[in-house]
C-alpha cells in the first residue's frame, strides 16, 4: 500500500489550524501543523511533507517568503490562503509557484478538495518521452502519428502492418523470427500462427513495392525477416 500523504499546514491562527487538521484526517491524510513561517520551515526540514497549506499573511515571516525559500529548495506543492482576495496577492501567489490559491472564510471541504486534487497531479506519472521518428534510406516511420511514408508519400498500412514494420526498424540489423515478431506484437503466448505473420509481411511489401520500395523487408530463409536498405529502385 502507498503511504499517508503528508500534509503541513501553516498558519498562525490555532482554530484554522485545528479545523483544516480535523478535517484532512478525516479525508484519509495525515496532517501536522506549524503556528508560522519559521516553524514551517523548520518542520519541512525535519520531515519534507507531501504539501504544504500555506497562510500569507503571519508574523515573523509571511508566507510569500516561505513559499520562495520552499521554491527555492524543490517543488514541493503549495496551496495559499489568504484573508485578502487582491489580484496582487493571486498573481504573486501563482508566479512564486503555488499550485492553487484560497481565500478566507473558506469551507475546509474545499481546501480538502483542492489539497487532493493537487496531490493527484503530484502523483501522476510523468508522460512518457515522444518517440523519435524512424527512418532508413526512404522509409519513414512516425510511431507517435501512426503515419508511414515511402519519400514524400504517406502509405496506409493496418496497425499490425505497422506494428510489424516499427518492430523491424528498432533493430535494423537484427533478423526477427516469426515467434519474436509475435511476441513483441501481441507479448508471449498469443495464438497466432507464422503463416498470419507472413501474409501481413506480404501485404506491407505489396504497398511498398507499388510505390517502388521493394527492399523494405528482406527475408532469411529458415530464420525470419529483417529491414532492408529502403531504397528502392534506381531512378
Amino acid at each position: 500500500m502507498s503511504p499517508m500523504p503528508q500534509v503541513l499546514v501553516v498558519d498562525d491562527d490555532p482554530h484554522i489550524r485545528q479545523l483544516l487538521v480535523f478535517a484532512l484526517e478525516k479525508a484519509g491524510l495525515a496532517a501536522r501543523e506549524a503556528e508560522d513561517g519559521e516553524a514551517a520551515l523548520a518542520s519541512v526540514e525535519q520531515q519534507r511533507p507531501d504539501l504544504v497549506v500555506l497562510d500569507i499573511n503571519m508574523p515573523k515571516l509571511d508566507g510569500l517568503e516561505v513559499c520562495r525559500r520552499l521554491r527555492a529548495q524543490g517543488d514541493l506543492p503549495i496551496l495559499f490562503l489568504s484573508s485578502r482576495d487582491d489580484e496582487i496577492d493571486r498573481i504573486l501567489g501563482i508566479e512564486l509557484g503555488a499550485d492553487d490559491y484560497v481565500v478566507k472564510p473558506f469551507s475546509p471541504r474545499e481546501v480538502v478538495a483542492r489539497v487532493q486534487a493537487i496531490l493527484r497531479r503530484a502523483r501522476a506519472p510523468a508522460p512518457k518521452p515522444a518517440q523519435a521518428v524512424m527512418s532508413q534510406g526512404r522509409l519513414a516511420l512516425d510511431p507517435e502519428s501512426w503515419i508511414a511514408r515511402w519519400g514524400d508519400k504517406e502509405v496506409a498500412l493496418t496497425v499490425t502492418e505497422f506494428g510489424i514494420l516499427r518492430i523491424l526498424m528498432g533493430a535494423p540489423a537484427r533478423v526477427f523470427s516469426r515467434d519474436a515478431i509475435i511476441d513483441n506484437l501481441h507479448g508471449p503466448g498469443f495464438a497466432i500462427t507464422d503463416r498470419t505473420i507472413d501474409s501481413h509481411v506480404r501485404n506491407l511489401r505489396g504497398k511498398f513495392a507499388a510505390l517502388g520500395g521493394d527492399d523494405v523487408v528482406e527475408t532469411r530463409a529458415g530464420v525470419g525477416y529483417r529491414l532492408g536498405p529502403c531504397l528502392g529502385q534506381p531512378a
